[in-house]
């Protein structure tokens, strides 16, 4: 906190006796005495010990804990449902059901790490959802309220004045300088996302665009943009890299997606990543090492849904990512529900995994019927139950449950763990790139030896896919032309 590193905001929390305010550690206030100042794992235990957040460093927006996408344990799963919004949809209940444990086992874990139970954690994205809508948006208080997942408008306000020190009015008039707002009916949400520095966009933006489903996906005008399934119904996202954020813009059926709208948006373009703990691992490889020097931040392009990247990832077995863009293509165009896209291109969702398991797929997809099968199956084991491939998913237990599917071996099982299931130490050592790469590198390419070879790259051996395949000229390593 002294030195005022960012790279630590989000890993915990300071506060202050005398005030009665928390902070990020980079705050750029006076460090005050150490005997006035006490620390919290998370923004919810500071604001359950009755502090507020600071007007100054706006904690409650800060990049959200590496952890939670590094861990695999019960409280980096639970982590992750509750910002994907299980918490708010399902209760406690439902998300101590998802997570496989009883309630109050969740609940003893989660308050022994954080200091805070779910539902404290949940009212802490709530109050930051609010704030955001509060800031943002012209809406009348009252939708936002109920968009922010609270149960009544007193609570809102109760909430918001003791969390931010202002009422819901003033928190506007501060951002807006006006003091009558206008009212409007939902249109695109403007917002930023933070992330650590340092971040390489070129290879996680171009692999996105690269990769990019026709109707489902595009590249358009420097921005990535994609459509979404969300709770309550569709979005349109646009996503544009800037030099220390990312600029998102929302356009949604309902506001009450928005927290799960964004916590997919960071999800996707791993913006909660810890890049000089990865650098300061693999710069030890002096294979590595000179990749990692030249291109620091480079992220892993994950997913905004699962079960959509899995089947997306049967389609691209043993063919070009052209050959794998036109079968996702024609899935979404033959079984995809419609949208509406007044900025861009966008026609369709990706189908949902129900809809794929009961189509016959011979009159969809001109492919081998082994792998018609294999999609098949996979989206009726998804759409069962049998997969679980949702942001809090066990990732072991999910890839034992992969490796039944017929027709799913061993690099589309990891791959799958790697950008759907977001495993940072996900290794697919079968991928031609990443043998491609290794060869390059001087790096054994076989496999097995490579699978040892990697061994010191662990627990960020994703991140070394990412160098590994940056040695090739592909497209997924360049941003798109404007």
């Amino acid at each position: 906190m002294q030195s005022k590193d960012a790279r630590f905001d989000g890993w915990f929390f300071t506060a202050v006796l005398t005030t009665g305010i928390y902070c990020r550690p980079s705050c750029p206030a006076n460090t005050p005495k150490r005997d006035n100042m006490r620390f919290f794992a998370s923004a919810a235990a500071a604001q359950q010990a009755g502090f507020r957040a600071c007007k100054r460093c706006r904690p409650d927006a800060s990049p959200g804990s590496p952890q939670w996408n590094e861990r695999a344990d019960l409280v980096a799963r639970a982590m992750r449902f509750i910002a994907d919004g299980v918490a708010d949809r399902e209760g406690v209940t439902g998300l101590a059901a998802r997570l496989g444990y009883s309630v109050r086992q969740v609940e003893r874990q989660l308050q022994a790490e954080l200091g805070a139970g779910p539902l404290a954690l949940a009212r802490a994205q709530r109050a930051q959802t609010a704030r955001l809508l509060i800031e943002t948006t012209d809406l009348p208080m009252g939708d936002i309220a109920f968009a922010a997942g609270f149960s009544t408008i007193r609570t809102f306000n109760d909430t918001v004045l003791e969390v931010f020190a202002l009422p819901p009015t003033e928190l506007r008039n501060r951002a807006t300088g006006t003091e009558h707002p206008g009212v409007s009916a939902l249109g695109t949400l403007c917002l930023r996302l933070p992330f650590r520095l340092p971040m390489f966009p070129d290879n996680l933006f171009g692999h996105l665009a690269a990769t990019a489903v026709p109707g489902v996906e595009e590249w358009r005008d420097g921005c990535y943009r994609r459509s979404l399934r969300l709770a309550h119904g569709p979005a349109v996202v646009s996503l544009r890299p800037a030099p220390e954020h990312v600029a998102c813009a929302l356009a949604l059926t309902d506001l009450r997606d928005l927290s799960m709208a964004i916590s997919r948006c960071r999800r996707l373009l791993d913006l909660d990543a810890d890049p000089v703990a990865v650098a300061d691992l693999l710069q030890g490889d002096e294979a590595l090492a000179p990749l990692v020097a030249k291109a620091p931040g480079r992220r892993i392009p994950r997913t905004a849904d699962g079960a959509e990247f899995a089947i997306r990832a049967v389609l691209g077995q043993q063919v070009s990512t052209a050959a794998a863009r036109t079968h996702g293509g024609r899935l979404a165009e033959r079984l995809g529900e419609q949208i509406a896209d007044s900025g861009g291109g966008l026609t369709r969702l990706f189908p949902d995994p129900a809809v794929i398991a009961a189509a016959d797929l011979d009159a969809v997809l001109a492919m081998p019927r082994a792998r018609k099968h294999a999609v098949s199956a996979l989206a009726g084991a998804i759409a069962g139950g049998e997969v679980d491939l949702a942001a809090g998913a066990d990732w072991q237990l999910a890839r034992t449950r992969l490796a039944l599917v017929p027709g799913l071996g061993p690099w589309t099982i990891e791959v799958i763990a790697l950008r759907g299931l977001g495993d940072p130490d996900a290794f697919p050592a079968t991928d031609l790139g990443v043998r491609s790469g290794a060869k390059t590198l001087g790096l054994p390419d076989s496999a097995a030896a490579l699978l040892r070879r990697a061994e010191p790259w662990r627990p960020w051996r994703g991140y070394a896919v990412q160098y590994l395949w940056a040695t090739s000229q592909h497209a997924i390593n360049h941003l798109p032309a404007a």
